[in-house]
C-alpha cells in the first residue's frame, strides 16, 4: 500500500504541531559562582527574576526561627544526580556546604531570583 495510507485506502491525519503555550521553557542551571539574575518574560506581560549563578543563600535556622545570608562553599550531596553535586549546580534538594553548616536548599533557584536553605544539624 502506499505511504501514510490505511488499508482502506483513507489517508492517516497528521499530528499537529505544539502550541506557543505547550512548548517546554529553557533548562537554565543555576551554577555556583559570583550572583548574576535575569529577568524573562512570562505568560499575562509579567516579568520573572530566574538565577542563572549564586554564590550565597537565606539560610533559616529552625531551632532559632531567624534566617540569615551566608556565602556557599561547595555542593555536598545531590539526591537526585550525583554528578549535578561534582559540577557545583544548585538544585532543589541538594546539601550545601556554607559558612554557618551543611544546609539544604528548600526551593528551585532556577526558578526564583534566590537560594532558599534550611540549617541541617
Amino acid at each position: 500500500m502506499d505511504k501514510g495510507r490505511k488499508i482502506s485506502g483513507g489517508r492517516y491525519k497528521g499530528q499537529r504541531k505544539k502550541k506557543h503555550y505547550e512548548k517546554e521553557g529553557k533548562v537554565r542551571t543555576v551554577k555556583l559562582k559570583e550572583t548574576k539574575k535575569k529577568k524573562i518574560k512570562i505568560r499575562g506581560g509579567k516579568e520573572k527574576t530566574v538565577l542563572l549563578s549564586a554564590d550565597t543563600a537565606n539560610i533559616m535556622d529552625k531551632k532559632t526561627k531567624k534566617s540569615r545570608k551566608a556565602k556557599i562553599i561547595t555542593v555536598i550531596e545531590t539526591p537526585s544526580n550525583r554528578f549535578l553535586a561534582r559540577q557545583n549546580i544548585l538544585v532543589k534538594g541538594a546539601i550545601i556546604n556554607t559558612e554557618i553548616g551543611k544546609a539544604k536548599i528548600t526551593n528551585r533557584p532556577s526558578q526564583e531570583g534566590a537560594v532558599e536553605a534550611v540549617l541541617i544539624d
